[in-house]
């Protein structure tokens, strides 16, 4: 993984997800819940692209499921597709202007959607219901704000001088 990014704010955006996913909402709202856990780890598949991308994508999932309460696993292959993708289409992805960004992430995350279904319906959970389906729509409206903030910090840390 690349030097410029602290370690802290890797993880601390990656708990910073798993926290949101466990924050309780009002049953409304539930639905409108951006996965932040996925777009905080397609930002830095995005930025800092290293070898252990796919391992803490893995390892998140998986701490993500036992936040969740989700089948174990689950999110864990979810998360490793999604860092997956990015990493493939990174190059395109960071050339892309913030609102073409923000549609493909949209659409990564609709991938992640079907691929959610999907696995529930292999385990018989059923199909989930039509509040799942707005997340991918949140998450693209909420990933130019998600963005920039990290960037930002991102930015700030390599103007103290990595300290």
């Amino acid at each position: 993984m690349s030097r410029d990014a602290p370690g802290w704010l890797r993880f601390g955006t990656l708990f910073a997800g798993l926290l949101f996913l466990a924050l309780p909402l009002p049953t409304p709202f539930d639905s409108l819940r951006p996965h932040l856990l996925a777009l905080a780890l397609a930002y830095w598949a995005l930025e800092a692209p290293g070898r252990g991308a796919m391992a803490v994508a893995w390892t998140a999932g998986l701490l993500a499921d036992v936040v969740g309460g989700t089948l174990l696993g689950e999110q864990a292959l979810r998360m490793a597709v999604l860092v997956f993708l990015v990493q493939r289409f990174r190059a395109q992805l960071r050339f892309f202007p913030l609102w073409q960004q923000s549609a493909a992430v949209g659409l990564l995350l609709l991938n992640d959607l079907a691929l959610m279904a999907s696995i529930r319906l292999v385990a018989g959970a059923g199909l989930p219901g039509w509040g799942p389906m707005l997340a991918p729509l949140v998450g693209l409206l909420v990933w130019p704000w998600w963005f920039l903030l990290l960037d930002a910090l991102r930015l700030r840390h390599r103007e103290r001088g990595g300290r």
